[in-house]
């Protein structure tokens, strides 16, 4: 009936995630609220880490990525289960930290990295920088140099290859801003470069070539155009690369109408196609890290809201306005991202009515979403946006001064308070 196994319906007809009713949490906690299912969490993440002991034997490493959402929970979760982190910002590594996160299983991207993030990165010690410019590269050979460190770092290469996805979030070919390029020869000079510093460390190279996306076809694709180029900077310049990082981009569902996500057989037929291509191009197989995000917290999560007004205008739509908004789900607004809205009162009725679901922010583009399907409702009821887990507590903002909501997890049929909500003193403390 749903998208996820997290979501289902108990005998008061109210819509439930791992196994709570959502009406008890809107009514505890208040809404907007996030709402986690930790066990769907930890499944995800468990199925990740399978998938890559039983591909690469020789070794790899499964990293979160954090910026879908990060707290301090979902890192002790990540910590807890044996898995890396993925992090783009000082931020998400300070959060990481703060928990005693191994910095060993920490890849820091970023595509202009402060200086004072650099540092930080040094001195943390985290595992692998994912350097995406030559000034950058510059500024990690010196800072390395001034700590009498040596860093560790993957090269962000632009493969070429195109992700079918929405142009915002497409991000492997040769006119975007993260990476070095192989058309210009700028990826080879790089290495070079890369490879004759003192205090850098070339371990390997790491390629992304988008988000939300659902054919295997793409990874496949750059996984060959990476293990060509690195077989070619070992025959060329007898310089060995023995890691790679495929990123990530897996999918999940968010309308019914979505194809079927990439399953382990994804895993497994690209673990084949590396393995078998490697020994073709002579080249040692290496070791691997993958970077799901979305695809582990995505679908684990929904957002309750309380429905303010119905307003109906005859022959044109009928919006029904909830307490949120773009504030804190800012995804339709940027790229017309589709969801499935739940009645949370009356979860296992027939979506009759259809509507447009409307923010409360002073802004005439603030839905949720348009045209769609959904069970009658009235003011006071409780609306359920699904899979909401990915790219919405993290994208977060205070516009219109509008406090960020709390984030609740649930597990063993019980809920608790992950992240609190932002009170009226919090979008005042920085004031001056």
């Amino acid at each position: 009936m749903f998208l996820s196994d997290s979501f289902s319906v108990n005998a008061e007809n109210h819509l439930t995630i791992g196994g709570v009713d959502t009406l008890k949490i809107a009514q505890e906690y208040g809404t907007p609220v996030y709402v986690l299912d930790e066990d769907k969490i930890r499944r995800n993440c468990r199925a990740y880490a399978s998938s890559i002991c039983r591909n690469y034997p020789e070794g790899g490493l499964v990293l979160y990525a954090s910026k879908a959402l990060c707290c301090k929970e979902l890192c002790r979760i990540c910590m807890d289960e044996g898995i890396g982190l993925d992090v783009v910002s000082g931020g998400e590594l300070y959060t990481a930290h703060s928990v005693g996160f191994p910095m060993d299983k920490i890849c820091f991207h970023g595509n202009n990295k402060t200086l004072r993030e650099l540092t930080m990165a040094v001195e943390y010690g985290v595992g692998r920088v994912i350097v995406d410019n030559l000034p950058e590269l510059e500024h990690l050979e010196y800072i390395a140099g001034q700590q009498n460190k040596t860093v560790d770092v993957l090269l962000r290469i632009k493969p070429g290859v195109e992700a079918h996805t929405h142009e915002f979030i497409r991000t492997g070919q040769i006119d975007s801003k993260f990476g070095f390029a192989l058309e210009t020869g700028e990826a080879q000079d790089a290495v070079q470069r890369a490879a004759a510093m003192r205090n850098v460390h070339l371990t390997g190279l790491h390629c992304h070539i988008g988000s939300q996306i659902f054919d295997d076809e793409p990874f496949i694709e750059a996984a060959r155009v990476m293990l060509d180029f690195m077989a070619q900077m070992r025959t060329q310049y007898s310089i060995s690369l023995s890691e790679l990082n495929l990123g990530g981009g897996f999918a999940i569902r968010y309308r019914e109408t979505d194809p079927t996500p990439l399953s382990e057989k994804y895993m497994d037929r690209a673990g084949a196609f590396i393995r078998g291509y490697a020994e073709k191009l002579g080249i040692p197989v290496p070791f691997i890290y993958i970077e799901p995000g979305r695809s582990i917290v995505g679908d684990a999560g929904l957002t309750l809201y309380t429905v303010g007004s119905v307003k109906t205008i005859p022959g044109v739509r009928t919006y029904v306005c909830m307490d949120g908004g773009m504030f804190d789900n800012p995804r339709y607004i940027l790229y017309q991202a589709e969801y499935e809205a739940v009645c949370a009162d009356r979860a296992g009725d027939a979506r009759t009515s259809v509507v447009t679901i409307a923010g409360k922010c002073c802004e005439s583009g603030d839905l949720i979403q348009e045209h769609t399907a959904i069970q009658p409702v009235q003011p006071g009821d409780t609306l359920a946006i699904l899979c909401t887990g990915a790219y919405n507590y993290s994208m977060a903002s205070n516009y219109n001064r509008n406090g960020k909501p709390p984030v609740v997890m649930v597990r063993d049929g019980k809920a608790r308070l992950i992240v609190r909500g932002e009170t009226l003193d919090d979008l005042i403390r920085c004031d001056l």
